[in-house]
């Protein structure tokens, strides 16, 4: 892990890079019509599986602005800015679906275009001197605004995203071109919603928005119905519901940067439980209270609350949300015996969970969550995993970012791994919703990636103990040299708990000094 940061609260070792201010990216919503005028189609794709940011999400084509997009002429633009993000959508369009939306003529050079499209997609050429080649140019009048959106800050990768509404050429067809989109597909707004209702698609909230503007009409006020959202206007969305019925609400909590916030989960339909209500700041507690409060309108009831573990920047809330819903009735706590036990004089636990424990959730699609009694980040840890959508809430065992710090005072490293297995032996996993930061997509990939990662970092703990490093800060310097120095008191946790596992596993001693020592049996 390059560039790391140690949460100290939460326990957790987080990469820190792209925490500044958001990222200039645009996206394109092609459009095309379907023979009914009320109901085009979009096309949308599966974001791959190696990207860093929302991996096996539906989206839309898009991406980050680069400086060339400034350099590019673009007629009708009101202004430099507006210019370059076009051109960045242009851009991008071209790059990940081979749409371009350029004005000219270009059938005398279909067959040499097409050969310049390989060195635009090499680097050897830019979009701007592959536009002035063929004597292309790009209007501002075919890219309608529809809103810019910022991710929220509970992600350290975040984006300051314009979007666009474009209407595909009647003699393009848009096909997956880059590592970005796994597959992709013309679906009407309609379809798609349906699909997301059915939790058969991971969106982002802007996506979402889209889809439902969309599907509810091509009116005359479509555009001012696309901007009538206050996150259209770059307000950050608090309710994030990649998945129907499961509403990731992030909350700040007192945790060092950039895990400033945890996902607090509302999951259900008619029947709802709060998982882990985090912040002990008034103002978040208030917006949490709001937003259920908005719920609770719907006809919706709080059903119980729900820790996933007893860490402070879980837990902060939950005195404060029961208070809140203390006029519909008293709303219970429930949790792992251990996380009560942790919790004793703190929090009342009114009901414990344990291991295979079914909560069935009432609605329109209703739910049945199991808990999974996973150990290792902290003793009385659970995950709850939903079978028909595939989802599984995972709390601090697995998280959207960086990977996970194994205490020695208060989890175990041996307990962690086997409950990574068995959160990767299920059989049905679409996309893990952990404790910090966004969803991952891509589950198998990501377990199978945190396996790896610990793994590699015990053979390099059992390394620097064979050539002769004897001590936790010893080891430390030898094996975590791509964290900050800054990190490494915290990581010394780690490798405490690596050492924990390899004495038990008979690779390494302790003596009467304290010192570890490499033993036989490790050959």
């Amino acid at each position: 892990m390059s560039n790391a940061t140690i949460n100290q609260h939460s326990g957790e070792i987080v990469a820190s890079k792209d925490v500044a201010a958001p990222k200039d990216a645009a996206a394109v919503i092609l459009l095309r019509a379907n023979g009914e005028a009320h109901a085009p189609e979009i096309f949308w794709a599966r974001r791959g599986a190696e990207l860093n940011f929302l991996p096996g999400c539906y989206a839309f084509p898009g991406g980050g602005r680069e400086a060339s997009d400034f350099s590019t002429p673009i007629l009708n633009a009101p202004d430099s800015e507006t210019s370059a993000m076009i051109c960045c959508a242009a851009r991008e369009l071209f790059e990940e679906l081979g749409v371009m939306l350029a004005h000219g003529d270009l059938t005398p050079n279909k067959k040499e275009f097409a050969s310049f499209v390989d060195d635009f997609h090499t680097g050897r050429l830019s979009f701007t001197e592959l536009l002035e080649r063929f004597n292309l140019h790009l209007d501002a009048d075919d890219f309608t605004f529809a809103g810019r959106w910022v991710t929220p800050p509970f992600s350290p990768r975040r984006f300051d995203t314009w979007f666009f509404l474009v209407e595909c050429p009647a003699d393009q067809e848009p096909r997956s071109l880059s590592s970005e989109f796994e597959e992709g597909e013309w679906i009407s707004a309609t379809d798609a919603l349906v699909r997301w209702q059915r939790a058969e698609r991971l969106v982002a909230p802007p996506v979402l928005h889209a889809l439902k503007t969309l599907a509810a009409g091509m009116t005359d006020d479509l555009v001012e119905r696309f901007l009538s959202v206050p996150h259209a206007h770059r307000e950050p969305a608090r309710r994030i519901e990649f998945l129907s019925n499961f509403i990731c609400f992030p909350l700040r909590t007192p945790t060092h940067p950039p895990a400033t916030y945890t996902n607090c989960y509302i999951v259900g339909g008619r029947e709802l439980v709060v998982i882990d209500p985090a912040s002990p700041h008034e103002d978040e507690q208030a917006a949490l209270a709001a937003m259920i409060d908005k719920l609770l309108a719907e006809g919706r009831g709080v059903r119980e609350i729900i820790l996933t573990h007893h860490h402070p920047d879980h837990i902060g809330g939950v005195a404060a949300l029961q208070s809140h819903l203390a006029a519909h009735g008293r709303v219970s706590v429930a949790a792992h015996r251990l996380t009560a036990g942790a919790l004793e004089g703190v929090i009342r636990v009114d009901r414990l969970i344990e291991d295979s424990e079914m909560l069935h959730l009432d609605g329109d699609w209703p739910l049945h969550l199991r808990a999974m009694h996973t150990p290792g980040h902290a003793r009385g840890h659970l995950c709850f995993y939903e079978e028909r959508t595939g989802a599984l809430i995972t709390g601090d065992n697995v998280v959207g970012f960086g990977s996970v710090l194994i205490d020695p005072r208060e989890g175990d490293m041996r307990d962690y791994l086997e409950s990574l297995r068995k959160l990767r032996a299920l059989p049905h996993v679409s996309v893990l919703l952990g404790g910090h930061g966004p969803v991952v997509g891509t589950p198998y990939a990501k377990i199978d990636e945190y396996i790896a990662h610990r793994l590699e970092r015990e053979r390099s703990i059992l390394a620097a103990v064979e050539m002769g490093a004897s001590e936790p800060a010893e080891i430390v310097a030898r094996v975590y040299t791509d964290v900050p120095s800054r990190t490494h008191q915290m990581a010394e946790s780690a490798v405490i708990s690596h050492l924990q596992k390899l004495e038990t596993d008979g690779f390494v001693a302790r003596g009467k000094d304290g010192r570890y020592i490499y033993t036989a049996l490790a050959t």
